[in-house]
């Protein structure tokens, strides 16, 4: 079952629906190797993230970067969102836009993105990756928690929180998502994506092992020497405020309680599409025991809505006149 799981979630590659007209911008050799100079420099090279990398999972990272995640995004977030608001000249804000890959994809589909990040290296990448395809995207140095403050003047047809809120201490999760909601205008759309969810019992985002998501933090903090990722299991055991934080910033998951405190009760919310849902096919990658967890999910809480009940949460929200 785990493994099921796990391969869910590794990068799959999709065809977009033939409605979906694309437009790709393809880079020659030269900036490609512009663009890894970029990554390298600025983001997979930074600290001791390489030291603690084999050789093979650093191309995977750069393949990641340089080509998966941009197919990825392409052919599954873009037509997805697409399907419920014409992402040509659409107004995005788009939290944790990290190396600008999503952006990239959604705004050549015409999207005005803005993407924000407390990431500064990564932001670097972003805007190197946007300028050498030639597309106009707004990158801000800000967290999640500031958005209404900076952006409470424009109006924007998206809020999209992109593999952003497991990254969040608590706090910051409820006041940005209370603050996105306010700032949302009637009929626009509020988008959760890669946020993994703490109701399942195995944690493939972070530690690698299950019922970790569950664990109190303090001794989540303490048992995260027993995971099976090289660039984890060794970074925390002296433990104080510093260090809890930084282990916080690595990912906890998320789940219904968040929204329903930033937002209002589950049953008032309009949720529109799961990204499994839409994709039909979806449901046959969690495998027989991955059905069957749902269902118990479901019969424990019984207005749980089956978005809240998937192993990432990777929904959409959509804002209505009250």
């Amino acid at each position: 079952m785990r493994q099921a799981i796990k391969k869910h979630f590794k990068t799959t590659f999709f065809e977009a629906p033939k409605s979906f007209k694309q437009k790709q911008i393809k880079l020659n050799e030269q900036a490609i190797s512009t663009l890894r100079d970029s990554l390298e420099e600025n983001y997979l090279d930074r600290g001791s993230t390489k030291e603690k990398l084999t050789t093979q999972e650093y191309q995977n990272a750069i393949q990641n970067q340089l080509h998966d995640r941009l197919y990825y995004n392409r052919n599954r977030i873009a037509p997805w969102l697409n399907h419920f608001k014409k992402l040509k000249n659409a107004r995005i804000l788009e939290i944790g836009c990290g190396t600008g890959i999503s952006t990239q994809a959604l705004t050549e589909q015409g999207a005005k993105v803005t993407g924000i990040d407390v990431d500064e290296g990564a932001l670097k990448v972003a805007k190197d990756r946007l300028r050498i395809v030639d597309l106009p995207a707004d990158f801000h140095y800000l967290n999640a928690d500031q958005i209404g403050e900076k952006f409470k003047d424009q109006p924007f047809d998206f809020i999209i929180y992109y593999a952003v809120i497991e990254h969040m201490t608590i706090k910051e999760r409820i006041a940005s998502l209370k603050q996105a909601w306010e700032m949302l205008p009637d009929d626009a759309f509020l988008v959760v994506l890669e946020t993994p969810n703490r109701l399942w019992y195995y944690d493939s985002h972070t530690a690698a092992l299950p019922f970790f998501d569950w664990l109190p933090n303090e001794l989540a903090f303490q048992y995260s020497k027993f995971s099976k990722r090289n660039n984890f299991k060794d970074l925390f055991r002296e433990l104080d405020e510093n260090t809890m934080l930084e282990f916080l910033r690595w990912g906890k998951g998320a789940s219904y309680h968040e929204f329903e405190l930033a937002i209002k009760p589950l049953d008032q919310l309009n949720i529109v599409s799961s990204l499994m849902k839409f994709e039909k096919t979806a449901f046959l990658k969690l495998g027989l025991e991955g059905l069957k967890y749902i269902n118990f999910l479901k019969s424990v809480k019984k207005d749980l809505p089956k978005s809240f009940c998937y192993p990432y949460l990777d929904v959409i929200l959509k804002k209505e006149a009250n």
